[in-house]
């Protein structure tokens, strides 16, 4: 807490956390060629899962303009769609078809959420920077400034995110998204340091989103969309920011107003390292399965068991009992039990998550529908599956040198036969199976351009898209043009 007394007026200085962030975004060079290879990868799997979303009319009734019709010369392109919007509508577009179906990248620490929800706000930025400056005969930045970006949001996020939770005071991860969103979006837009530290400020002093519409009874379709929402602030309040707004410097650490003692319960954040490039590096991808994060082991054990079963000539309905061994967030935020209300309440139950593999062989997106949901096997299922935790999947799960999301599943038959657990502590998409998950990121990514582009306008984009000295020297103006219908 600050000892600074509320009574006196003297203005401080910013908080060292803001200062340290400005700091990071406007001189740290990012020279991490695994980083930039991550990057690029991130880029393509993000957009992706936003391309994929456009199929589902919930996020498609959310996309557009505010007002219909409305279109900004020079403004942001949202990809898969004809839209050209300004950048904080434009950021919110991004970001809510890139998270509606939580298949995009996770990182999982004392606060866990989805680093690349960032993207929304900082493509929309870049974008719309890159089409004035091309209008007024400048040059306009090339796609090494958005992987840059990223990697910087990335930083920010999930170095906050490491010794630091924010689901513990009932507060949602996404106001990290606007935190770093501000930053970044801030910086590309030239700001200083004055106003970078004052864009930051705002994003801290804002309104944060409570993580209600996350979890029972209460999980609801705004989960979906809560990034997309917060990336867009931040580039409304980093334009304030460019427009000469104040900032608010002892927005962390004012005694009895600041955010410390009003929302964390008068702790102060702590770091576990300096802003480099680690989170990147080591980020988690969603390639198998759009799935909570914390379920995807699971998930994989429970496409193995499926097919164990099938060779046995058994299916799940010959199952009386299946236990869950896993980690204490995987309870904390996924066990559920009783009615499941929508697709976002499915996608955060791992019993859901893992009786529709057990019953089908597969999850999809598809698969949190209605129209699958109603089946009855899967609620049957769901009341023979039971989590308990174990302290050392806990301790792997914050180990920073494992980073495991462990989950292992026993099945017993109602004959009484107990088949072999089967552990899955590191999912496909995790840095140490890198090597045997990039070439499936990129076929999912082939996938997902091919539900909204013809073969000419997929070929182009992948040109594009997989070579690294290529993207990175590609206006952005370029790239995004390459993504509309």
């Amino acid at each position: 807490m600050s000892s600074h007394d509320f009574r006196d007026a003297k203005r401080p200085d910013y908080d060292s956390v803001i200062q340290d962030i400005a700091d990071y975004v406007l001189n740290h060079r990012i020279d991490s060629a695994l980083a930039l290879d991550t990057a690029r990868n991130c880029l393509i799997d993000t957009l992706g899962c936003g391309l994929e979303a456009l199929s589902y009319p919930a996020c498609t009734k959310l996309m557009g303009p505010i007002v219909p019709g409305t279109v900004v010369p020079n403004g942001a392109k949202v990809p898969g769609t004809q839209f050209q919007l300004d950048p904080v509508q434009a950021a919110f577009n991004i970001g809510a078809m890139i998270r509606w179906l939580d298949f995009n990248d996770t990182w999982l620490a004392a606060e866990w959420g989805h680093p690349s929800d960032n993207l929304g706000g900082i493509l929309a930025t870049a974008d719309w920077l890159s089409r004035n400056r091309v209008a007024q005969g400048k040059a306009p930045l090339t796609m090494r400034a958005v992987l840059g970006g990223m990697i910087k949001a990335h930083e920010i996020q999930g170095c906050i995110a490491l010794e630091n939770s924010f689901n513990k005071v009932g507060l949602d991860h996404v106001l990290l998204v606007k935190l770093a969103s501000a930053a970044v979006c801030c910086a590309l837009m030239g700001g200083n340091r004055e106003e970078v530290m004052a864009a930051i400020s705002q994003a801290l002093v804002d309104g944060q989103a409570l993580r209600t519409y996350r979890h029972a009874p209460n999980a609801g379709s705004r989960k979906s969309w809560a990034a997309g929402d917060a990336t867009s602030r931040a580039v409304r309040l980093a334009l304030f920011s460019m427009k000469g707004e104040m900032g608010i410097p002892g927005v962390l650490s004012a005694k009895t107003w600041g955010f410390y003692d009003v929302l964390f319960k008068g702790n102060p954040f702590s770091f576990q390292r300096p802003y480099g490039s680690y989170v990147m590096e080591n980020v988690l991808f969603k390639i198998s399965f759009p799935a909570e994060f914390h379920s995807q082991t699971g998930v994989e054990a429970a496409m193995t068991l499926h097919r164990q079963l099938t060779g046995m000539g058994r299916s799940a309905a010959d199952i009386r009992k299946v236990t869950i061994r896993t980690h204490e967030a995987c309870i904390r935020i996924i066990d559920k039990k009783g009615p499941l209300a929508n697709p976002a309440d499915r996608d955060h139950c791992i019993q859901y998550m893992v009786a529709v593999p057990l019953l089908f062989g597969r999850l999809t997106a598809a698969d949190y529908e209605d129209n699958v949901a109603a089946d009855p096997r899967i609620d049957a299922l769901r009341e023979k599956i039971v989590c308990v935790e174990d302290p050392q999947f806990t301790a792997d799960y914050h180990d920073p040198e494992k980073r495991s999301i462990a989950n292992a599943l026993t099945v017993e038959l109602a004959d009484g036969t107990r088949l072999p657990e089967v552990v899955v502590e590191y999912p496909i998409g995790h840095k140490r199976r890198r090597a045997e998950g990039i070439p499936l990121l990129v076929e999912k990514f082939k996938v997902n351009l091919a539900r909204r582009f013809p073969a000419r306008q997929q070929a182009a984009i992948l040109a594009a898209s997989l070579d690294q000295a290529t993207l990175e020297a590609m206006p952005v103006n370029e790239y995004v043009d390459l993504y509309v219908i």
